[in-house]
């Protein structure tokens, strides 16, 4: 059901922004007004004369239809997942992911960092500045360069840093790039290691 909402939104909100005759500009003053109108579906731009009632109901509609249809849906989703999905992965959630072999990490320091520093074992060192890149790679590329499987875009993928800043920027990338499931471990190879009892 939540995921039948999930389509339906989609398909809708393209309709409603690009397919229809929706203001491109919405600083329209109080009262009548007459503004230009891009209907994309027929290529013609026209003035058209809109109150002010009408757009604030407009968006008032679409931005009550889209919480509506988002907050069922998160209610709906909760109850089929043990746990709510997150960017961040704990201490004991990394560690059980790492005993478990159902996660890649991927340590995004620098290699002189992990030479001076340490690193868990197991982790994949990619740069902060190569992660865009790598995450592009093919999986032959990405192997030979990284001397790892190349992540799938579905993986348990955990972005680690030394302190759980460029771990965060390495997930933004991740994410713009189609790793939805990325997380990253905000406490960063200090947090393990003060855990660990490595320093």
């Amino acid at each position: 059901m939540a995921f039948r909402g999930c389509w339906r939104f989609v398909g809708v909100v393209p309709r409603l922004l690009w397919d229809s005759s929706v203001p491109w500009r919405a600083s329209v003053p109080v009262g009548r007004s007459c503004v230009s109108v891009y209907n994309s579906r027929q290529g013609l731009k026209t003035d058209t004369c809109l109150s002010c009632d009408s757009l604030c109901v407009f968006f008032k509609k679409i931005v009550k239809f889209t919480l509506v249809l988002f907050s069922g849906t998160e209610l709906q989703l909760r109850g089929y997942s043990s746990e709510l999905l997150s960017t961040e992965v704990s201490y004991e959630q990394l560690k059980q992911r790492l005993n478990d072999g159902n996660a890649v990490v991927i340590d995004v320091r620098e290699p002189w960092e992990l030479r001076e520093y340490g690193f868990i074992p197991g982790s994949v060192n990619v740069p902060l500045g190569q992660v865009n890149a790598a995450l592009q790679l093919s999986p032959e590329d990405f192997r030979e360069k990284f001397g790892a499987e190349m992540p799938r875009r579905r993986d348990n993928i955990v972005f680690l840093c030394l302190a759980g800043i460029r771990s965060k920027a390495a997930l933004d990338t991740a994410a713009s790039l189609g790793f939805k499931d990325a997380q990253h471990y905000p406490e960063g190879w200090q947090g393990w290691a003060e855990r660990e009892d490595l320093k």
